[in-house]
């Protein structure tokens, strides 16, 4: 068997990276192409999808750092290595909670820079300070400025709920973001990082001479693994993981992809991996949601709820312009700009004539991973029973307990804060939706997303169930329709039993109020 080898878990610096031995999917050719423009650059990615070590690498480029890229695709491209005056400013691992926490932040950078380059001792605001270091560098070293930026919108992202310190930190970084678009004549390049792309409310107001890279073909990895990658960088972890968990080498492509692939960061572009979770998996050798324990989107959860959005639209997938998912607006109404650039959406299909995307949950971790953390938002299930009440729902449907499932089921309605579900035909609908959909990580399960066909449909290796739900109507009407509308004759010739279920919903006791199941 081979060594096992260093797997670059969390490393954000890129002469860490190198000097202690960690493998790297090399990027540089990528990065040379990028480098090689005076073009502002701006790129969204998920969290966790490998930014860090992007600008990290950046900032060793442009340092000069001949001896760290030896071996990799860049020393075959760069015969100058020149070294520039770099300003890298990072945001990611700090924690926002008030304004006067985020001038001092900016303090402490600017101090540092300060000590390298001089100040002024005439009392400045921080945006003043920054133009002086930018003049200062390019005047000391006759070289232009490289400014590298990491998580620009770390503080705004972490104060979205809280209106008035998010309008407290636009405003600073504004003043301090936009530096760059004054200061252009000494600047040589200039790459900003994030989360969310904040249209009119922030920097990209003033900084229009940012290109927006993120939906772009040519940069779409550039953070991020392919399966290309995947297969020539990892192939000795990926038959180890295989050995372990009992598969054929061809099983654990197949599962990794399902699992942790479905990225796609442009119409055309292939489907990328989640870095962190491929290295993990293949670290510990087993296929878990390693990304999404990392960080719960409880905001973009409370902004679902405050729009009333139909989730429904979300499990199916959401077709729209791109205007209306690329950038996020002060609109509280419109929560998929904020989901898709998360990383719990991405690009799904294109229509060229119309214009319009469609987006969708990339792969497994996500969906599943997003639905068991909404599902208690919405319901009377705790946040650490949900797994535990999906199995049990697979397990009394595989066995033909529909009693069973239908008295757990009622477990989701019970205790539902009247707030939320204060005549709301859709709020209990969506419920529905998600534990159907749920389920459908068991078993081949469906609910409905168009006219003629039963509202949800469970298939197991001895069953198959076909659901009909009535708000304020009777069980007996939802047989009828079931029997009427022929929802039964696609399955009639399978073999398997046949099941179809008909439930009374009763917005009075915000629960099941009875249903009839009929073999």
């Amino acid at each position: 068997m081979e060594p096992i080898r260093k797997l670059p878990i969390g490393i954000q610096s890129f002469e860490k990276l190198r000097t202690e031995g960690y493998l790297y999917v090399d990027k540089t050719a990528l990065i040379y192409q990028t480098a090689s423009l005076s073009i502002p650059y701006f790129l969204s990615r998920p969290r966790r999808f490998g930014k860090s070590l992007l600008i990290s690498t950046f900032e060793a480029y442009f340092e000069g750092r001949k001896d760290l890229f030896e071996g990799l695709a860049i020393a075959g491209l760069e015969t100058k290595w020149e070294k520039y005056p770099v300003f890298h400013l990072d945001l990611n691992a700090e924690k926002f909670d008030s304004i006067d926490g985020l001038n001092a932040i900016l303090s402490r950078h600017l101090e540092r820079w300060e000590d390298i380059w001089g100040k002024n001792d005439r009392n400045q605001t921080q945006a003043d300070r920054f133009t002086n270091l930018i003049r200062k560098a390019y005047e000391k070293t006759g070289k232009r400025v490289v400014v590298l930026i990491d998580e620009y919108d770390k503080p705004m992202i972490s104060a979205i709920l809280d209106k008035k310190l998010s309008d407290e930190y636009r405003k600073t970084l504004k003043a301090f973001y936009g530096v760059l678009k004054s200061s252009d004549r000494y600047l040589r390049f200039v790459f900003l990082t994030g989360v969310t792309k904040f249209a009119q409310v922030s920097v990209f107001s003033d900084l229009n001479q940012l290109a927006d890279i993120s939906l772009e073909q040519d940069y779409a990895s550039l953070c991020g693994i392919t399966k290309d990658e995947l297969l020539r960088f990892f192939t000795p972890e990926l038959k180890r993981m295989a050995e372990k968990q009992n598969m054929t080498f061809e099983e654990v492509i197949h599962r990794m992809s399902r699992r942790y692939d479905g990225y796609h960061f442009s119409p055309q572009s292939e489907g990328m991996y989640n870095p962190f979770s491929v290295l993990n998996a293949l670290n510990f050798g087993n296929f878990d949601d390693y990304w999404f324990r990392t960080g719960t989107p409880t905001f973009l959860v409370s902004l679902l709820q405050e729009s009333n959005f139909d989730l429904r639209q979300i499990v199916d997938g959401i077709t729209l312009d791109s205007s209306d998912f690329s950038e996020y607006g002060a609109d509280a109404d419109n929560p998929i700009p904020l989901i898709y650039q998360s990383g719990y959406l991405t690009i799904k299909d294109y229509d060229r004539e119309t214009g319009l995307y469609t987006l969708g949950f990339p792969n497994a971790e996500v969906r599943y991973g997003f639905l068991k953390f909404l599902l208690p938002h919405y319901s009377a299930v705790k946040s650490n029973e949900t797994s535990l009440h999906i199995a049990k729902f697979y397990r009394e449907l595989e066995a033909g307990r529909t009693e069973d499932f239908m008295e757990r089921l009622k477990v989701f309605f019970a205790k539902i804060p009247y707030e939320l579900s204060n005549d709301n035909e859709r709020h209990y609908q969506a419920i529905f939706y998600v534990v159907f959909t749920l389920i459908g990580q068991y078993v081949d399960a469906e609910v409905r997303s168009a006219q003629g066909r039963a509202d949800a449909v469970v298939k197991t290796k001895n069953y198959i169930y076909v659901f009909e739900f009535k708000l304020d109507g009777n069980a007996e009407d939802a047989i009828k329709q079931i029997d009427d509308k022929g929802y039964l004759i696609p399955y009639q010739l399978d073999g398997r039993k046949i099941i179809k279920v008909g439930v009374d919903f009763s917005k009075e006791k915000r629960n099941i109020n009875r249903f009839i199941a009929i073999q």
